[in-house]
């Protein structure tokens, strides 16, 4: 069965606390990555704002996650198994063909 990325979402953001610290963090992790960024692209904006402004995000998520226990559930986490899945899934159908070659032979 394929790793679905929408449903892993969804399952681990049931509760409306988990959700609502998710919807104000969002905004501030942005925010922060934009600062960060674009103190290297000479914007001359604060990289420690930025850091700052991920870091009270970041600490938000993990929150929602633990007040909902699945502090396991990271979207790091889920990206990781999503993509460790379309490998799998890949090197299946690059396989495949040529273990049915072999059969015709």
């Amino acid at each position: 069965m394929p790793f679905s990325l929408i449903k892993s979402i969804k399952s681990t953001h049931r509760t409306p606390y988990n959700r609502l610290l998710h919807l104000i963090g969002l905004p501030i992790y942005f925010t922060g990555l934009a600062l960060i960024a674009g103190y290297f692209l000479d914007l001359h904006t604060n990289p420690i704002s930025g850091m700052t402004l991920w870091l009270v995000a970041i600490g938000l998520f993990l929150t929602g996650h633990k007040i909902e226990g699945n502090l396991r559930a990271m979207t790091l986490i889920i990206l990781f198994k999503y993509l460790i899945s379309r490998k799998v899934i890949l090197s299946n159908q690059v396989r495949r063909p040529a273990t049915e070659a072999k059969k015709t032979c």
